[in-house]
């Protein structure tokens, strides 16, 4: 019998999509604490996923972790959309492609 281990979060229905195949998986149901610090992995493993394919699934990955921490923290899809308008209204966003090379304060008086 051959076996992989993995030991990390995934998506909630993968349990039934590997039973569906025909194999087994032993699973466990995390604290919300250690649910916290899973899905703060998978978000990091998700950006690199993303960073080495380049692929638009895996922005939809990264998406879905951030809901999964959302959810945790108490917080709902609005409110954070709220938040991230407000600063988008002060402070821009990302899409003219502003590289700052450097900040400076010219010397006062003498």
């Amino acid at each position: 019998m051959q076996q992989e281990i993995y030991n990390k979060l995934v998506r909630d229905k993968i349990p039934e999509i590997i039973k569906a195949s025909n194999k087994h998986c032993e699973c466990a149901y995390v604290t919300d604490s250690e649910l916290q610090k899973l899905l703060d992995e998978k978000l990091i493993e998700e950006v690199n996923e993303y960073l080495e394919s380049g692929k638009t699934e895996e922005l939809a990955d990264i998406i879905e972790v951030i809901y999964g921490i959302l959810k945790i923290k108490g917080i709902d899809s609005p409110e954070l959309e709220a938040i991230r308008l407000k600063k988008k209204r002060e402070r821009g966003g990302f899409e003219k492609g502003v590289l700052l090379k450097k900040v400076w304060k010219e010397k006062s008086g003498k």
